[in-house]
C-alpha cells in the first residue's frame, strides 16, 4: 500500500493534538510503514456507560478518522468488561452507578451507529474487550495486575489526589488501567488515541507491550474540548454539550452560545478548514465566525443544505427577532386555575388574570416574583396575531384568549390554549 509522505501525515496528526509521547517514534514508525507498505494499527477505546455521543467525543473519533484516510487501520475497543468497572480517570471519587452486561451491551450498539457518523465502520476492526478477559482465570488475573506496582498506581493524579485526600480507593478501579493497557497488547496497538488525561495508561501499555517482546505504542493525546460554558470540559451531565444526533436546528442554536475565546479550539478540534483561513474567520464579526463554525460542523453530521436551513432559520427567529415555528401549547383551565388561585376568583370569572401569574401558570418562570421581576424589566410581551403588547403592569389583569402568545425573555414562548 502507499502512504501519502511522511511530513504531510505529520501534518495532518499534529493538528489538534496537545501530546504525541514519544513524537520521535511517531516519526520513525510512520517512515517504516511507508516504506514497508504495512498500516499502522490505531487504537481507540470506548467504554459504553451511556448513548450520547456529543461533539466532545468526536474529538478523537476525527483523528481515527484522519488515520484511516491515510490509510492506517482503525481498531475500535469496545470496553464490555472495562466499562463494569468503570474509567476513575478525573474522578475524585468512586463511580457509583453500576452497569450490568446488559446495560454495556445495548449501549454498545447504539454507540457504534452514532460513531458510525465520523468513523468509516466498512474499513474498522471492533473487539470487545470481554473477549479476551472473559476467558482469564483469576490465576491470569493475579499474573496480569503482578507487572503494575501500587507506586506506579499512585502517581495517576487522580489517584494520588484520592489518596492524599483520604478519599478511597477500591481495588477494582486499579484494574481498570491495567486492563486498558492489556487491550494494546492483544490488538497489537502502534498508536493510541485519546485524551491527556489517559497518559498514564497509555505509558503503561508501552511497559505491557515491552514485557511481551512487542513494539511500544505511542500516545496521540487531543486537548479536553471545553464545553458551552467555556470552563468546564464538555459533558452530558452539565448540559454545556452538542450531541451529534441532534436537529440541525437544536445544534445551531447551541452553536451560537459558543463563547467567543474557545471559537478556536471548536474550529480546529471539529473543523477541517485551514488555521490560516481560522484565523481570517475569527477576525471578523464573531456572530458570522459562529455561523461559519455550526455550518462546518452541522453539514457533516447532517448535510449542508440542512446547516444552511438551520442557520437560516436561526437568523429568522433568534436572530432576527422573528417567532419560532415551533411554538409550544400549554393548556390552562379556568375551573382548575379558580381553584389554585382563590385570590384570583374574580378576574378569572371574566376570563382574565394578572400578569405575573399568567406567566408562571404557563411555565414560563419559577415564581411569580421572577415573573414581575422580568416584567418590570421590559421583558414579558403579550402576541395577539403575532403582533407583540408589553406587558408593563405585574398586577394589571390580561384577557385570556385561545391561541395568544406570552413571551418573558428572549427565549421561552408559548401559546395559550384556554379550557373552561
Amino acid at each position: 500500500m502507499t502512504f501519502p509522505p511522511v511530513e504531510e501525515q505529520l501534518a495532518i496528526i499534529r493538528r489538534g493534538v496537545e501530546k504525541i509521547v514519544p513524537e520521535e517514534e511517531l516519526v520513525a514508525r510512520l517512515t517504516k510503514s511507508r516504506e514497508t507498505g504495512i498500516p499502522l494499527r490505531i487504537k481507540y477505546g470506548i467504554d459504553p456507560t451511556g448513548i450520547d455521543v456529543h461533539l466532545g467525543h468526536t474529538v478523537p473519533l476525527r483523528k481515527l478518522r484522519q488515520f484511516q484516510e491515510l490509510g492506517h487501520q482503525a481498531v475500535i475497543i469496545i470496553g464490555n468488561y472495562t466499562a463494569l468497572v468503570g474509567d476513575p480517570s478525573g474522578r475524585d471519587q468512586a463511580r457509583s452507578k453500576k452497569l450490568t452486561a446488559d446495560d454495556v451491551e445495548a449501549n454498545a450498539r447504539d454507540y457504534l451507529t452514532q460513531v458510525g457518523r465520523v468513523v468509516d465502520m466498512s474499513r474498522a476492526e471492533v473487539h470487545r474487550n470481554g473477549d479476551w478477559f472473559g476467558k482469564m482465570s483469576f490465576a491470569d488475573v493475579i499474573q496480569l495486575c503482578g507487572k503494575v506496582t501500587v507506586a506506579q498506581m499512585l502517581t495517576r493524579d487522580d489517584f494520588a489526589k484520592r489518596h492524599a485526600a483520604g478519599t478511597p480507593i477500591f481495588m477494582h478501579e486499579c484494574l481498570y488501567p491495567i486492563m486498558q493497557a492489556w487491550d494494546s497488547v492483544v490488538i497489537k496497538s502502534d498508536i493510541e488515541l485519546g485524551g491527556t488525561e489517559q497518559l498514564y495508561s497509555f505509558m503503561l501499555a508501552r511497559d505491557l507491550q515491552r514485557d511481551q517482546a512487542l513494539p511500544q505504542q505511542i500516545g496521540v493525546m487531543s486537548p479536553i474540548l471545553v464545553g458551552l460554558d467555556g470552563e468546564r470540559r464538555m459533558g452530558k451531565s452539565l448540559g454545556n454539550y452538542i450531541g451529534i444526533a441532534e436537529s440541525p436546528y437544536d445544534m445551531m442554536k447551541k452553536f451560537m452560545q459558543v463563547p467567543d475565546g474557545v471559537m478556536k479550539m471548536y474550529f480546529e478540534l471539529l473543523t477541517s478548514i485551514s488555521l490560516a483561513d481560522v484565523e481570517t474567520i475569527l477576525a471578523g464579526h464573531p456572530k458570522e465566525a459562529k455561523m461559519r463554525l455550526a455550518k462546518a460542523v452541522i453539514g457533516g453530521y447532517h448535510s449542508p443544505e440542512q446547516a444552511d436551513e438551520a442557520a437560516d432559520r436561526w437568523q429568522r427567529e433568534v436572530g432576527g427577532g422573528q417567532l419560532p415555528t415551533d411554538i409550544p401549547e400549554v393548556s390552562l383551565s379556568l375551573s382548575a386555575l379558580i381553584a389554585q388561585l382563590p385570590q384570583c376568583k374574580a378576574d378569572l370569572e371574566q376570563r382574565k388574570l394578572p400578569a405575573a401569574q399568567l406567566v408562571k401558570a404557563m411555565g414560563l418562570s419559577p415564581s411569580t416574583s421572577e415573573a414581575a421581576r422580568l416584567i418590570a424589566q421590559g421583558g414579558v410581551s403579550i402576541y395577539h396575531d403575532d403582533q407583540p403588547t408589553p406587558v408593563t403592569d405585574a398586577r394589571a389583569a390580561v384577557e385570556l384568549k385561545n391561541g395568544m402568545l406570552v413571551k418573558a425573555g428572549k427565549k421561552k414562548i408559548a401559546r395559550l390554549i384556554l379550557e373552561s
